[in-house]
């Protein structure tokens, strides 16, 4: 929840901009506020990113006030749409249920969900984090069939280093992002386990972005704070860049 509309609308011809001439192998999805989500998805066309949502409804439509449907994204040209974030979790009590609601009708409307997972500093010092998440992907994602499971990216983020500047090592994120690929191989088999799109987001900026990126089972990143300044997103897409060589 951050910018004016006449900031964002500077950030998002920014980094258009920028990233104009690199040729790109990496996916690029910018996910502004509601508000701005047509400033983005007008420049979308003619740049070379896509456009998704930070949050849906798990409600379809009608009497509810003050909500954004899965299908009014549709609408607007938006492709993937972030549910389950740490912060929804968090703030707005967000069960795997709601998420999983959320989840269907995204697929419903052809959009692409990003399922958030992730566990707190306690579960982390107590060894829950595997069982946190396990519990978490399962409830949100595996009533799904093969199919639709296809169309889903999911996001590890752990939560004591979103926005603290604490960041997993890459030796803790790769094991994480290991482990929720084979927690999907057991559901789905190994072809659909590893053509998953696996995203760190945790304080990943500029600075750590090729060596997260580098860990085999790390497929790119979800930026948070460092999206916010084009020259830092657009570091780290040419980190993403030179992980996509390296490997």
């Amino acid at each position: 929840m951050n910018k004016s509309f006449e900031e964002a609308d500077d950030l998002i011809i920014a980094i258009s901009e920028q990233i104009g001439g690199l040729q790109l192998e990496t996916g690029v999805v910018l996910c502004p506020p509601f508000l701005y989500l047509e400033l983005a998805t007008d420049l979308a066309d003619e740049a070379d990113f896509t456009v998704g949502a930070q949050n849906c409804s798990e409600f379809k439509n009608g009497a509810v006030t003050g909500e954004i449907s899965a299908e009014m994204l549709a609408k607007l040209e938006v492709e993937f749409c972030i549910v389950g974030h740490s912060e929804r979790r968090k703030l707005f009590h967000e069960s795997n249920q709601t998420i999983a609601q959320k989840v269907n009708l995204l697929l419903e409307s052809q959009i692409v969900p990003v399922v958030c997972c992730g566990e707190v500093i306690e579960e982390r010092k107590n060894n829950q984090h595997f069982e946190v998440v396990e519990k978490q992907i399962k409830e949100s994602l595996f009533h799904l069939t093969k199919t639709d499971f296809e169309s889903v990216v999911i996001a590890y983020e752990p939560v004591w280093a979103i926005g603290t500047g604490e960041t997993a090592t890459p030796e803790q994120a790769e094991e994480m992002h290991a482990f929720i690929r084979q927690t999907i191989e057991k559901k789905y088999g190994t072809e659909l386990a590893y053509s998953t799109y696996i995203l760190y987001g945790g304080s990943c900026n500029a600075q750590n972005a090729l060596e997260l990126f580098t860990q085999p089972n790390v497929d790119g990143g979800l930026i948070g704070g460092a999206s916010l300044k084009a020259n830092d997103f657009v570091a780290i897409i040419e980190a993403a860049e030179t992980a996509i060589k390296e490997n």
